[in-house]
């Protein structure tokens, strides 16, 4: 008998303790219901809804090819942003990890300091640097490079250059986080076994900093996917992303549904993208400080 009344008070502790627990969590989750659950919720039903509940918006997207192709020219986009990102965040990253002392914090320093501009300044410098009598066609052109300024600006390689730029801190973090973890021991067996330095890097520290490759590519592409600022100034309205059409559909045409339909579509690749990256890397593998 005192087995079992001793049972009985462990459930009911355990279901009072389990009680307490929600009520303390139901601050928490009344803010995610009213700022995430309750707008999300509101966006797929404007999705489905023209004049009355209709799938008209869904039929006009994937049959435009206008739709088609500014979600085409913003996957090419980012693409070619996470390729260029990564090819100049590497070595940053490598030479931050090896670093020591103060050589190591500055490096990072200047890695941190771009969060600190705003992204339209950062933009309208960019758009400033390279217009047609900008700094760099000024600069090739006093040099004797040029006869002619390139068309840098209010195209596709102007919101390649300045979107390069912002999200570069993105690709370098997690990189950095990754290779900070990697054993120094490990690289020194290899050397000591007679790999070279570049067979070693090859076949020890690359393959072993491949989560964080993996964490700054997602990182970048899905930030660039919905990218509207730098796109808006460096594209000059020749280079319609996503964003720009989803912001037009709402200022010039007050079409809700159309452009809610198109940010569903586009949080749907996005979620798909998050699953497909965490099927084969649990984000705790590149942020775990162990």
């Amino acid at each position: 008998m005192t087995a079992l009344r001793d049972a009985h008070q462990a459930k009911r502790f355990e279901r009072r303790e389990h009680a307490l627990m929600t009520l303390l969590a139901m601050p928490a989750f009344a803010v995610v219901f009213f700022l995430l659950v309750l707008p999300l919720g509101w966006l797929v039903a404007q999705s489905f809804w023209d004049n009355g509940p209709s799938l008209n918006h869904y039929i006009r997207l994937f049959s435009d090819p206008v739709y088609f192709n500014t979600f085409l020219l913003t996957f090419r986009i980012s693409f070619i942003v996470t390729i260029i990102a990564l090819v100049l965040a590497y070595p940053v990253a490598y030479v931050a990890t090896v670093a020591k002392g103060v050589w190591r914090a500055l490096i990072l320093a200047f890695i941190l300091v771009p969060f600190w501009t705003s992204v339209l300044v950062r933009a309208y410098a960019w758009l400033i640097l390279l217009q047609r009598s900008g700094v760099v066609n000024g600069t090739l052109r006093d040099i004797g490079l040029i006869q002619q300024p390139l068309s840098l600006v209010h195209n596709e390689l102007g919101t390649i250059i300045a979107t390069v730029h912002i999200l570069l801190p993105f690709m370098v973090l997690p990189l950095q986080a990754t290779m900070a973890k990697i054993p120094r021991d490990l690289l020194t067996a290899g050397s000591s076994l007679g790999g070279s330095p570049l067979h070693v890097f090859r076949r020890v520290f690359l393959p072993l900093s491949l989560p964080g490759i993996i964490a700054g590519c997602t990182l970048v592409f899905v930030l660039c996917l919905g990218f509207y600022i730098t796109p808006e100034l460096m594209g000059g309205g020749r280079t319609v992303m996503v964003s720009m059409v989803i912001s037009r559909n709402i200022e010039l045409y007050q079409a809700w549904g159309a452009a809610s339909a198109v940010s569903v579509v586009l949080l749907v690749i996005v979620g798909l993208i998050f699953w497909t990256v965490s099927r084969f890397l649990p984000l705790d593998r590149v942020f775990s400080t162990r």
